[in-house]
């Protein structure tokens, strides 16, 4: 709420930088607390092996994209407030 300024995580490329970090460190993390059981996380408990070749890519994909889903979000409500806060200050 500083006069004159901007919000910095208004910027998507700010805000993917930062998905980007906390991605890695969640990925770190959980590597080095389960080791290689970490990649059990993409095929699920009790799915047939012949669906593996299908499920694999599918989950790789969605795990992924969760970079791009944080960054939208964090950058969308952002965003949002700046834009609200310019549209109550321009009634007064």
């Amino acid at each position: 709420m500083i006069p004159y300024s901007f919000t910095v995580t208004s910027h998507i490329v700010i805000t993917l930088g930062l998905a980007t970090v906390a991605f890695t460190g969640i990925n770190v993390i959980g590597l080095s607390i389960h080791g290689f059981h970490f990649f059990s996380l993409f095929l699920p408990a009790g799915a047939p092996l012949a669906l593996a070749p299908l499920l694999i890519p599918i989950e790789l994909v969605s795990y992924s994209f969760r970079v791009v889903s944080l960054a939208l979000r964090l950058f969308a409500n952002m965003m949002s407030g700046h834009c609200l806060l310019k549209i109550l200050a321009g009634f007064a």
